[in-house]
């Protein structure tokens, strides 16, 4: 009896153990960068050395209209899909300092100080996505294929 309790304890931990282990190496949904809806891999447009992908064939024409404005969620998903990854601080370009993250959207995002980890984690929603991904060119590199 005891040893059908110790193997059946045994088996639930290595249940919920890959189950953790599964979570973490999945990808957060990608969102497309203009409605916020779920994407559709098929419409895409090309950005910032990447594809964005959108919910529908009228989000990349609108994206193509005003770029600026939804560039920060289009660096965003690139981040989030590995098509673009953190070399160095977002804010300042230094390198990142161990233990100084935060998760933005499903992504852990590096600094390189305590004062660009605390304007990180005071800003929130749009404001922190904004304020991190709007130019990558300081923190981010295109992913090696």
């Amino acid at each position: 009896m005891k040893t059908r309790l110790c193997v059946a304890a045994l088996a639930v931990v290595a249940l919920v153990a890959a189950n953790s282990l599964r979570a973490a190496d999945e990808k957060p949904a990608l969102k497309c960068p203009v409605s916020g809806k779920a994407v559709d891999e098929s419409k895409t447009a090309d950005f910032n050395s990447g594809k964005v992908a959108f919910c529908c064939g009228n989000c990349p024409k609108e994206f193509a209209k005003n770029q600026t404005k939804y560039a920060a969620k289009a660096n965003l998903q690139l981040v989030q899909s590995g098509q673009l990854k953190q070399v160095k601080c977002p804010l300042k370009g230094k390198p990142c300092a161990a233990g100084k993250s935060v998760e933005v959207a499903g992504v852990k995002v590096g600094f390189c100080c305590d004062g660009c980890l605390a304007k990180a984690s005071k800003a929130s929603g749009d404001e922190q996505i904004s304020l991190l991904f709007s130019d990558t060119s300081k923190g981010f590199e295109a992913a090696k294929k």
